[in-house]
């Protein structure tokens, strides 16, 4: 995670900051503290991305990748809404999540990261070592 979030960025303080006080984080401020939301919602987006544990469809590019990341986002932001007990103040849901997306646009702009979130959990081409004993063709099956 390092390699694309330093443990001091905005995003990893933020979500160090929820996580730490996940029961009265919003209790600061009379509103929702976008920039926490949306800085948490970017590291989270990349935790659960490098995890891949939820991921079936395969990004096959980077406008992909970032679709990706943007959607896992947004269920961090919707997730905190919820749990919230302060209210957003009036546009407060479009900057949210306009500050996660150019936090994830960021990252993946900076050096290699969207090739390398790419190949992190890019399908396997060519035969795995699994495929190695099996035949190619398939076998008849022999009846008396």
């Amino acid at each position: 995670m390092d390699k694309f979030l330093a443990p001091h960025s905005p995003e990893a303080t933020a979500h160090t900051h929820i996580t730490e006080n996940w029961f009265n984080w919003d209790s600061d401020h009379p509103s929702i503290n976008e920039t926490l939301v949306a800085g948490c919602a970017s590291y989270r987006a990349f935790d659960r991305y490098l995890g891949g544990a939820d991921l079936f469809l395969h990004p096959r590019n980077r406008a992909e990748l970032e679709s990706v990341l943007k959607r896992y986002s947004y269920d961090v932001i919707h997730n905190a809404i919820a749990k919230s007990r302060s209210a957003l103040q009036p546009g407060g849901y479009s900057r949210v999540c306009h500050l996660a997306e150019k936090s994830i646009r960021d990252v993946l702009n900076t050096a290699d990261n969207a090739s390398y979130l790419l190949a992190l959990h890019a399908p396997n081409i060519g035969p795995s070592h699994h495929d190695v004993d099996r035949p190619t063709s398939p076998r008849s099956i022999k009846t008396k």
